[in-house]
């Protein structure tokens, strides 16, 4: 089943979420645990959480993304940030078993002059402190453009996090078609050697989430320009390429494209659908 979403506001919970999704033709959904910028997290209510499971069952939709704040850096340089961001990680994976089965999505970090080694060593260290063997959610490193010190750039860098997570059955990734693109891989021309890539570096298995996005900035940009699809250097024959590829076909994807309301999703859902073979 072709499974696709968009990036929705949790402020009215999670029916509500499953809701919009399902009125735009979608059967997922991504939103933020809390502000983006952090905060506090708005209180779960578990008359919502089981509204939401009853009409989730019955609008096929099965999985959703939760996105961790955009100021949660475990590989920051000073110790009250990373334990900020201990205190995040912590707090939302405990949120999560509110929601058994579900994907929490994280951009791995910024070194922050401190160099790559050390900021893959302190992402590891964090995931090792806040995984437990309970757990039924499954924590995604998210492939980023590789701007100033992010961590995350290269496949090279996730698979030496992951490498050093004890719990590693409870990680995989989320791979921003963006992101990767303004990295400098050419998923345009050569998408399949992409995915070989990858495969080799990170393994398949472990990509459990895909960011749709077409992107304002030419391959190897380094900035981290999300454009709407079909309207950006990547293009529309590109992304449909990725959501046809067969090694993809099975995983979800989450638009992030800047849109001004539900309808803008809609419409990029429609295209996508209607390009979507089997």
């Amino acid at each position: 089943m072709f499974t696709i979403g968009c990036h929705l506001s949790s402020a009215k919970g999670y029916l509500k979420m499953a809701q919009d999704a399902a009125s735009i033709d979608g059967n997922t959904f991504q939103f933020f645990t809390r502000n983006p910028r952090g905060g506090k997290a708005k209180a779960i209510d578990p008359a919502d959480v089981a509204a939401f499971h009853e009409y989730a069952a019955d609008h096929g939709i099965a999985t959703f993304l939760a996105h961790a704040p955009y100021t949660m850096n475990p590989a920051a340089a000073k110790p009250e940030t990373r334990q900020f961001a201990l205190e995040l990680l912590t707090d939302d994976l405990m949120r999560m078993e509110n929601t058994p089965g579900q994907l929490y999505n994280m951009h791995p970090g910024c070194h922050v002059g401190q160099g790559m080694e050390a900021g893959i060593e302190l992402i590891a260290d964090a995931l090792n402190q806040v995984l437990t063997a309970d757990q039924t959610t499954t924590v995604l490193l998210e492939t980023m453009a590789g701007k100033g010190t992010e961590v995350g750039g290269r496949f090279e860098e996730l698979a030496a996090i992951i490498e050093r997570v004890e719990r590693k059955e409870k990680m995989g990734v989320c791979l921003d078609t963006c992101h990767v693109w303004e990295a400098g891989y050419d998923i345009v021309g050569d998408l399949d050697g992409v995915l070989a890539e990858f495969d080799r570096i990170v393994g398949l298995d472990r990509l459990r989430a895909i960011h749709l996005n077409d992107s304002k900035n030419p391959i190897a940009a380094h900035k981290d320009r999300h454009e709407r699809i079909g309207e950006g250097q990547i293009g529309l024959e590109a992304l449909v390429a990725v959501t046809n590829h067969p090694a993809l076909r099975d995983v979800p994807f989450f638009l992030e494209t800047p849109q001004d309301d539900l309808a803008g999703w809609g419409r990029e859902i429609a295209l996508l659908r209607e390009a979507h073979v089997g």
